[in-house]
């Protein structure tokens, strides 16, 4: 069973004070790059040290992952092409279980059976996700339009 992200962190465990201020130092480094693309320069245990180009989609990737961690958030990454469980799949709306078999059921989100089970790709997830949330945000858009034309 996946617990929700507030839940789960580094390991099992939330970040500790270091692992935060860690985060966000290197968050800071990546957001001050010009150009969008950073240069690191990192050694492993035995001294060697490698030089690493981040393209700017990663290091924009970078900062969203350590933006939450450097808040003491836990972070879960979730590939696009993994098939979740409708548990999963609910963790990652924040809704409840049965609320999201009755979206799968009315056909809001495709899903695959397997046996008893109903399996659904985390790009569909995000898919509807991303719909909801535009959904939403058009509609506080026409409230707050509205209220401005009540004042």
């Amino acid at each position: 069973m996946t617990m929700p992200a507030s839940a789960q962190g580094l390991g099992g465990r939330l970040p500790s004070d270091l692992e935060r201020e860690t985060a966000n130092q290197l968050r800071r480094l990546l957001a001050l790059q010009a150009s969008g693309e950073a240069n690191l320069r990192v050694s492993d245990d035995e001294g060697k040290v490698a030089d690493i180009t981040l393209t700017p989609a990663i290091s924009k990737l970078l900062i969203e992952v350590l933006r939450p961690i450097s808040r003491g958030d836990a972070v879960t990454l979730v590939p696009v092409t993994q098939m979740l469980t409708t548990q999963q799949a609910a963790d990652i709306l924040n809704v409840s279980r049965p609320f999201l078999v009755g979206l799968l059921e009315k056909g809001a989100i495709p899903f695959e059976p397997v046996g008893r089970h109903r399996r659904i790709k985390a790009e569909d997830l995000f898919a509807y996700k991303a719909a909801r949330d535009k959904r939403r945000s058009e509609a506080l858009a026409d409230l707050s339009e509205l209220d401005g034309e009540l004042l």
